[in-house]
């Protein structure tokens, strides 16, 4: 792939193309030091597919399936009612609730996801997340789940570090399921991946220490907790961040110093064809960006190729 070959010629091209060009002439007006050329992405729905439900929630779902087998008293609550009957729509309506402004399930969802890898080691956890994506496959798009990552965003990743940028990962997902892949999917090593997490603990057996995974959610990383989990992970506002969702306003309006070079890229889910159509949840979010002038980016317009 060369640079940004899968992006058509047209406003959003130009102005990533123009603001690269702007921060890195040397003798510019613009120029960004090298140190501060950084840039964060949501991932969901931003750098892979997030419709019909987040890849992280078939995760999920066959964990809640799984635990409902062993203890079948959890098949009468959520999220292992929907789990056991194949409700997901019950899952994916928690989270366009909340988007909506509304926890009230997002709440036993939370509880759900606290409990469900409790106890166990992060390298066993890492093991299961290796295991889903080398078997799983996403429902509709009849493709692995690690071929639904979108092929522009992809090449503007190689774009930016090409350029001297240092790209994070900043998404509401769980940042221990992401690490795993991010590397080989998107060229970000696991220590530039800021998530949702659950508390940890340690343990030590035989001289051997272990960190093990609790059962509570430690940070949500959406919304207002985005640019605070960015500045403690990077200790540096970023120049550059693309997101796709209401949740991500709070990262966009962040980047950039008041009066500084900064871009902010939105992108709008608008080609039913090759991926999926909708605004539910990003509806403010897009308001932002006709007032701010963020730039916005069609998939049906903008890209030549969708998946990778």
């Amino acid at each position: 792939m060369g640079e940004l070959d899968s992006w058509n010629d047209g406003p959003a091209k130009s102005a990533i193309v123009d603001f690269v060009a702007r921060v890195t002439a040397q003798d510019g007006p613009d120029h960004v030091p090298v140190d501060d050329r950084v840039a964060v992405f949501d991932n969901d729905g931003t750098l892979w597919v997030e419709k019909p439900a987040y890849i992280q929630l078939d995760f999920l779902v066959r964990r809640f399936a799984e635990q409902a087998r062993a203890d079948p008293t959890l098949a009468e609550k959520q999220p292992y009612k929907a789990a056991v009957s194949g409700d997901l729509g019950w899952i994916g309506e928690a989270i366009t609730m909340h988007y909506q402004g509304d926890d009230s399930r997002l709440q036993e969802l939370a509880a759900g996801v606290g409990a469900a890898h409790a106890n166990m080691s992060v390298e066993e956890f890492t093991e299961r997340v290796n295991t889903f994506f080398a078997e799983a496959t996403h429902p509709t798009l009849g493709r692995s789940y690690l071929e639904c990552t979108y092929r522009p965003m992809v090449e503007l990743l190689q774009f930016l570090a090409s350029n001297g940028f240092t790209n994070y990962i900043a998404s509401g997902g769980g940042r221990d399921f992401m690490r795993p892949i991010t590397g080989t999917s998107y060229g970000v090593p696991p220590e530039r991946v800021i998530g949702s997490s659950i508390g940890m603990s340690y343990s030590e057996s035989d001289g051997t220490g272990h960190v093990i995974i609790g059962d509570t959610l430690d940070v949500l990383d959406d919304g207002p907790e985005k640019p605070v989990r960015i500045w403690n992970r990077i200790g540096r506002r970023p120049i550059l961040a693309a997101g796709n969702s209401n949740g991500d306003v709070p990262m966009l309006c962040y980047t950039g110093a008041h009066g500084g070079p900064a871009l902010r890229l939105l992108v709008l889910h608008d080609d039913a064809e090759r991926e999926f159509d909708y605004t539910a949840g990003a509806d403010r979010s897009l308001e932002y960006a006709k007032t701010y002038d963020w730039t916005v980016v069609s998939m049906k317009s903008d890209w030549q190729h969708v998946f990778s």
